[in-house]
């Protein structure tokens, strides 16, 4: 599994070398479970944001200033979760498998 493969704009599949192919497999595992436990981070502060800017949006007394600010920053970190996936999404490949992760409050 050293290759992943990508679309080339026309739909048609087409193979590229991975990054993470002449990584060796105990090196593999390590960052995919960092990687996992840092999306999850991220999640669960994305949530957050987002809940906050919905409670913002209903609330008549904050400035439209504010509830920019929020939305901003809500799409700044969709933007790096999607980044941080991709690369997820690449170590995982070139590892072959998803890894034993630790449950929150295990780690």
């Amino acid at each position: 599994m050293n290759k992943a493969s990508s679309s080339d704009g026309n739909g048609q599949e087409k193979e590229k070398e991975s990054r993470f192919s002449s990584t060796q497999q105990s090196e593999l595992e390590a960052l995919a479970v960092s990687a996992i436990l840092e999306h999850r981070r991220l999640i669960a502060a994305d949530e957050a944001v987002y809940e906050e800017w919905t409670r913002a949006t209903s609330d008549p007394s904050v400035s439209s200033a504010v509830l920019k600010s929020l939305q901003e920053e809500y799409v700044a970190r969709q933007k790096k979760s999607e980044a941080k996936q991709q690369e997820l999404s690449e170590i995982i490949d070139a590892l072959g498998y998803v890894p034993q992760v630790p449950v929150d409050g295990d780690e």
